[in-house]
């Protein structure tokens, strides 16, 4: 039996901060369309759509620390 190594993938990091961006903006509008639902769900659904919006804020102000601390090592990069 014959192994055969994988090639090792660099950490490229270099447009981390613009697809981290975009993640938010796309959640952010996930958000607002769940909202505009609301008015026609059920109670039941209504809570639901609450309970997934609340993580999906969470989930914004993750990825909103992680776009400053992308951006931080970027000039860190930029600077050596």
């Amino acid at each position: 039996m014959s192994h055969k190594q994988q090639p090792v993938n660099p950490d490229d990091r270099s447009d981390n901060v613009e697809k981290l961006q975009e993640k938010v903006q796309n959640t952010i509008e996930n958000i607002e369309e769940a909202h505009d639902t609301m008015q026609f769900a059920s109670e039941e659904e209504k809570q639901k759509i609450e309970a997934k919006n609340k993580r999906r804020e969470e989930s914004i102000n993750s990825m909103r620390n992680e776009i400053k601390d992308e951006a931080r090592q970027r000039q860190q990069n930029e600077r050596k």
